[in-house]
């Protein structure tokens, strides 16, 4: 299998169809398959999900969880059972990643990322730029600045620069036969752990092109991941240091600057 598809999904059944639809318009000359996790949606999203997985049984393979696998508290880990066991389901060389409330717009948007993969060996992702939109009718912006680099390192990360939209990711999928690093179950930001690991192991590669939206909706957990919320300042923070003390500190006067970043934040809100 070339491309695994990974989808989770909580109570999306607004969104779910049209994410679904944009997978399974790509246009490939490789086999790609659709690994759907859906977390015990309270909502229509599992029968909806399964009537899919039913028409097509040959490209779409459902978890349907009957219990939510959490976990629960704090709620900023909401989700990552179902991410972690996902991911670990992926059995395609290469992973393209897309939230059940986020759809591709482009029918060759696997075939341009496995291209470039496959072409350049020495890169472990390739991302590409997304349209943000928001369902109560806000403007929409281009989620990747004019100046993002094509070409990008772990550096760039460790900076805390977030320019890897997660309905962009496509990664060469190491965690088929390796594990997840020790902190990453530790870490809130459950995106940041998988590309930062991505990228201790390869370059990153930029397409300069919108291939897909990113929706922002009251259900969504970048609401919680705010910099107003001390707990989640806090475990970013300790993210940063357990990811200086794995990589051996050869980063260590990039990430001081970034704690002592959310050292400055954490005492403007007065902890």
């Amino acid at each position: 299998m070339k491309v695994s598809v990974c989808v989770p999904t909580y109570n999306h059944e607004k969104y779910i169809v049209q994410m679904l639809e944009g997978a399974l318009m790509q246009q490939t000359n490789f086999s790609f398959e659709i690994i759907i996790g859906d977390d015990a949606s309270t909502d229509k999203a599992p029968a909806i999900i399964q009537e899919y997985a039913q028409r097509f049984p040959d490209k779409i393979r459902a978890y349907l969880h009957s219990e939510n696998l959490g976990p629960h508290e704090p709620r900023e880990f909401g989700g990552r059972n179902n991410v972690l066991f996902l991911l670990k389901a992926c059995a395609g060389d290469y992973v393209a990643l897309c939230e059940g409330d986020d759809y591709w717009t482009d029918p060759f948007k696997l075939q341009k990322q496995v291209d470039f993969l496959e072409n350049n060996p020495d890169f472990s992702i390739c991302h590409h730029d997304l349209e943000v939109i928001y369902e109560d009718g806000s403007p929409s912006y281009s989620f990747n600045s004019t100046d993002q680099k094509i070409i990008s390192g772990i550096e760039d990360l460790l900076e805390d620069r977030w320019f890897v939209g997660t309905a962009s990711l496509m990664y060469r999928n190491f965690f088929r036969t390796e594990d997840f690093a020790e902190w990453h179950q530790r870490a809130a930001a459950g995106d940041w752990a998988l590309v930062i690991q991505l990228a201790a192991r390869g370059e990153i590669g930029y397409l300069p092109e919108i291939m897909g939206k990113y929706r922002k909706h009251r259900g969504g957990l970048s609401n919680v991941h705010a910099v107003t919320n001390s707990f989640f300042l806090k475990n970013r923070r300790q993210m940063f240091a357990d990811v200086n003390e794995w990589l051996g500190f050869r980063y260590d006067a990039t990430v001081q600057k970034t704690l002592q970043k959310y050292d400055r934040l954490l005492e403007k809100i007065g902890n």
